[in-house]
C-alpha cells in the first residue's frame, strides 16, 4: 500500500515557517484598539457635522470641549439664547457679547431675527476660521483689553453678555471691568461664570489668558455686587428662571442679571 502524501502547507503551519499566519493573529489582537480610535475619531466628526448641519461652526477646540465636559460658558451662552430673549424681548435688538469665542456667539445672533450683535474678544483671535475673520474685517468683532475702558460711548447696547472672561481677573480688575459693562449697555448685563471645582477642557490653552481660570461661588459673586454698588436685576432673573423651566433648560453656568447705570 501506497503512503498518502501529507499536506505540506499544514506541515509549514505547524512548523512555524509562514510569518503570514502570525500576521493575522497579531492584527486580530489589534483589532479593539483599532476599533476604540476609530470610535473617538468617529463621535469627534459626529459633533463636527451635527453643529455644522444646525447652520453654526464649531472649532476643533469646541469639539474637543464638548467630548471632555468643559465648562465653557461661550457654548452655554449660545444654548441660552432663546431664554434671554424671552426674557428681555427687545433689549435683544442690539447686543454686544464680550468673551473668549466671540465669534461663534456674535454668528449664532446674527442668526435671530430682528438681532443686531457685536463681539469683543479680551484675547488674540488666533486660529480663527474665515467667518470670525470677516466680523473682524466688517468691524462686528474686535479685540480689546477688558482691564481698560471699552472703545464704546454709554448705552450704545441694550444688552451686554460677558461669558468666561470675568473668572480670568482678579478684584482689582473687576473693578473696573463689570462698570464698564453697566455703562455701555441700557437694558442690563447678563453674566455666565464658571461653578467652583467646574473642570475646563484639557486642550485649552491656559498660556493665552495669562492666568488659571478662579471660579467663584454665588455668594461671592452677590457679595461683590453689593460692595461694588452693582444691583441685581431680580425682574430679568425670575423670567429667565420661569423661561428655563418651562423649556426645561439647566445652565452649566452660573448665570446673573444686572442692571445698567442710569
Amino acid at each position: 500500500m501506497s503512503r498518502r502524501p501529507g499536506n505540506p502547507a499544514r506541515r509549514v503551519a505547524e512548523g512555524g515557517s509562514l510569518p503570514f499566519v502570525g500576521s493575522v493573529h497579531s492584527k486580530s489582537r489589534s483589532s479593539p484598539l483599532l476599533s476604540i480610535g476609530l470610535v473617538v475619531v468617529g463621535a469627534i466628526l459626529l459633533i463636527v457635522y451635527c453643529c455644522s448641519g444646525s447652520g453654526g461652526h464649531i472649532s476643533e477646540r469646541e469639539a474637543f470641549s464638548k467630548l471632555e465636559g468643559s465648562g465653557s460658558c461661550a457654548l452655554e451662552v449660545q444654548r441660552a439664547i432663546p431664554i434671554l430673549k424671552k426674557t428681555y424681548g427687545d433689549s435683544m435688538r442690539k447686543v454686544m457679547h464680550l468673551g473668549p469665542d466671540t465669534c461663534s456667539v456674535v454668528l449664532k445672533l446674527l442668526k435671530e431675527e430682528e438681532t443686531e450683535a457685536w463681539g469683543v474678544e479680551p484675547y488674540d483671535l488666533d486660529d480663527v476660521d474665515a467667518n470670525c475673520k470677516n466680523l473682524v474685517r466688517k468691524g462686528i468683532v474686535r479685540v480689546a483689553d477688558v482691564k481698560f475702558p471699552l472703545p464704546y460711548r454709554a448705552k450704545s447696547f441694550s444688552l451686554v453678555i460677558i461669558s468666561d472672561a470675568l473668572d480670568y481677573l482678579s478684584p482689582r480688575y473687576l473693578n473696573k471691568t463689570l462698570p464698564e459693562l453697566a455703562r455701555v449697555s441700557s437694558g442690563g448685563v447678563v453674566i455666565f461664570s464658571g461653578y467652583p471645582g467646574q473642570r475646563k477642557a484639557k486642550v485649552a490653552d491656559l498660556s493665552k489668558f495669562g492666568r488659571p481660570a478662579k471660579f467663584r461661588s454665588s455668594t461671592w459673586w452677590i457679595r461683590y455686587f453689593l460692595q461694588n454698588s452693582l444691583e441685581e436685576n431680580e425682574a430679568a432673573a425670575k423670567k429667565f428662571e420661569q423661561a428655563s423651566v418651562k423649556r426645561s433648560y439647566k445652565p452649566t453656568c452660573q448665570v446673573f442679571h444686572l442692571k445698567s447705570y442710569r
